[in-house]
């Protein structure tokens, strides 16, 4: 069977697709409720490694001044948690509905987007979590002191940390997704390699543009953002670069078998 053949074979009804999707959503909030509830259960052991970078500056207090703040921070830790604990059955869910609309070779180039997308994330939001988060706690704990012959003291709100905790984390997970956006789009035809390298100093501009939105105004946390984005940025051309030799020697294949 050819891969046309193998694509007409998976047509199905506009209804049919409709059908399907719903199936595949529904399996999603299943899966996202279920991990809700385990993670809500733990929420506030989550909330506790959360806070370990607080303890390590000596901020050993976190306050409430609103009644129901504490309770919104419990739902919004376990809601976070779940959608993380989610993530692969709901990127699996999507595969499912998408691939049988796919080629074999469609299928073989996406595949390794797919798996290499939570990777990056994690280890976004695990450089947030081990280096950049402890550095700008350091810098902004660092205003304690007398001012004027008044005492100035944090004391960080519980909704306020968890917000400051969730900007990080994403801002460095997502910003680590950089190679694979950047090949997705050389992959669509959108940009090609040559154009990505000819925009390297654009690059580094955005990058740093992005880091000082993302992160708080001391000039470390800035750096630890916008250098792996200009690494990350590399990565990418290297990527392309060896995707860009594969399909040339199986486009030669092609040819040589015809």
């Amino acid at each position: 069977m050819t891969e046309t053949d193998e694509l007409d074979a998976s047509r199905a009804p506009l209804l049919d697709h409709l059908i399907e999707l719903r199936r595949r959503l529904l399996y999603c909030m299943l899966a996202i409720g279920l991990a809700f509830a385990v993670s809500y259960y733990f929420s506030e052991s989550i909330f506790g490694f959360l806070a370990r970078p607080l303890l390590k500056v000596g901020q050993g207090r976190v306050i409430y001044t609103e009644i129901f703040e504490a309770f919104f921070v419990q739902v919004k830790v376990a809601f976070f948690a779940a959608m993380m604990i989610a993530f692969p059955v709901i990127a699996n869910q999507l595969w499912q509905f998408v691939a049988p609309g796919l080629y074999r070779k469609e299928k073989r180039a996406l595949l390794p987007f797919l798996i290499a997308t939570p990777m990056l994330f994690l280890m976004g939001a695990a450089m947030a979590y081990y280096v950049a988060i402890p550095m700008a706690l350091h810098f902004s704990m660092g205003f304690d002191g007398m001012v004027g012959g008044v005492r100035r003291e944090a004391l960080p709100a519980i909704g306020n940390y968890l917000s400051f905790v969730m900007q990080f984390l994403f801002a460095f997970g997502l910003a680590f997704l950089l190679p694979v956006l950047l090949m997705l789009l050389e992959r669509a035809g959108i940009v090609t390699r040559k154009q990505l390298v000819g925009a390297r100093r654009y690059a580094i501009v955005g990058a740093t543009a992005i880091a000082a939105v993302l992160t708080p105004p001391d000039l470390m946390s800035q750096i630890l953002l916008a250098v792996p984005l200009c690494l990350l940025y590399e990565l990418a051309l290297i990527g392309i670069w060896f995707t860009e030799r594969k399909r040339a020697k199986e486009a030669r294949q092609d040819i040589e078998t015809v």
